[in-house]
């Protein structure tokens, strides 16, 4: 955090508008995400979050304020779903009326258009920070359920709700510059903030030993599920000789399908499936690889398993898509996939494999992850938001407090 930031916070007070983040109905990936969103945020400023079907034992409820409209998710059904999606938006306008946040940050939820609505009428100052692609996601989920040309029309629709919440929001901030540019919000330059604050934790995810010690082990973490890759990898998996082993770390939809589709491997021991594995373990299993390997279509903004890995000292060959290509940057933290095809992905493990440069890249992982993405950068970039808007005069009547509520003197 600058200077000035950090001579403030030794005085007793803030120089920074309250924040109350809303979210959408949260459960697995999306529930870490927003930890570490408020975990910067209380960093900075006092906050609050306003979200629904927060899963149970979470400890964001013993961190932060939390106000939960509902503890039932969106639901199986997508008339059900919608419905949800709608009451949740009522809710949602009725309780940020009330608050007293100068500052309401939408996290991924940027189809809220009637939450939106209210918060400007309000006279909040609304800022608008995607996850990843909405539309496309939903897309995917949906194509599973129903015709494509429904999907389709459902998923516009959501793009649609999406680019009304840009027009109207007074900020925007991405992960970073690439995934503003995949999600088309170039337009939206003057209010656009592409630096947006993403960290790991350096000290629980780092190399435990050294990277030559590693065994021929190369693999994937996350969901299993369609818009992962999952199937495709299933066949590079048969693809690879028998002295590499191929690791699917996670659980999902396709676990079932998996382990039928390669018990033959899994016999031989050249595949494993871990299934489900607690996040206090995620360090040990990405140190234990030489390389992540990431099929995934685009739809997250920058998936924190990308990260959490070069923590530990591991090479990611990963799409070049959203914001992967600011992180994964080709020979140097790693490889791009270009081509997704099974042949096309074994034949690069390979011979990634055979190089000399994974020593080498493994360090510069590390030490990227370190000099952009530890707790104090994120802190520092957020910081550096929070106050440009407010320069920017877009927080009307924002006044610097003392920690105890009183104005202070400018």
């Amino acid at each position: 955090m600058s200077g000035d930031a950090t001579d403030s916070e030794a005085e007793g007070e803030s120089t920074y508008p309250d924040v109350c983040v809303v979210t959408h109905p949260l459960g697995g990936a999306g529930e870490n995400a927003t930890r570490t969103l408020l975990e910067i945020l209380s960093a900075i400023t006092t906050i609050s979050l306003v979200t629904a079907g927060l899963p149970e034992g979470s400890t964001i409820r013993e961190d932060h304020e939390v106000v939960e409209l509902t503890t039932a998710n969106t639901g199986e059904s997508i008339p059900v779903a919608a419905a949800r999606f709608l009451l949740n938006q009522f809710r949602m306008c009725r309780l940020l009326a009330r608050r007293d946040e100068e500052v309401v940050l939408f996290y991924g939820a940027i189809a809220y258009f009637l939450p939106i609505c209210c918060a400007k009428l309000a006279g909040k100052t609304v800022v608008l920070e995607p996850r990843g692609n909405v539309p496309l996601t939903l897309r995917l989920h949906w194509e599973q359920r129903v015709p494509g040309p429904i999907a389709r029309g459902l998923a516009g629709l959501v793009w649609g709700l999406e680019r009304l919440g840009y027009w109207l929001s007074d900020a925007i901030v991405t992960y970073t510059p690439s995934m503003a540019s995949s999600l088309g919000l170039e337009r939206f330059e003057d209010k656009l903030y592409t630096n947006g604050a993403r960290y790991v934790d350096t000290e629980r995810f780092t190399p435990r030993g050294p990277f030559r010690e590693r065994d021929h082990v190369v693999g994937f973490l996350g969901r299993l599920d369609e818009e992962k890759g999952i199937r495709t990898l299933a066949e590079v998996a048969k693809r690879l000789p028998d002295d590499v082993t191929f690791r699917f770390i996670g659980d999902g939809a396709l676990r079932g399908w998996l382990e039928s589709e390669l018990s033959d491997e899994i016999a031989a021991s050249t595949v494993e499936v871990t299934g489900w594995i607690d996040h206090d373990e995620v360090p040990d299993q990405l140190t234990e690889l030489q390389l992540l390997v990431m099929p995934s279509a685009p739809t997250e903004g920058l998936p924190t398993t990308i990260l959490e890995a070069m923590a530990c000292g591991t090479p990611v060959y990963a799409t070049p898509v959203v914001g992967v290509p600011d992180v994964v940057k080709d020979g140097e933290t790693g490889y791009l996939m270009e081509d997704t095809s099974d042949e096309a992905i074994a034949r690069k493990i390979q011979r990634i494999q055979t190089s000399d440069d994974l020593r080498s890249m493994s360090h510069r992982c590390r030490t990227l992850v370190e000099e952009e993405y530890s707790f104090e950068g994120a802190v520092e970039r957020f910081a550096g938001i929070l106050d440009a808007i407010s320069q920017r005069g877009m927080v009307s009547g924002m006044e610097k407090r003392n920690t105890d509520g009183t104005d202070a003197v400018n």
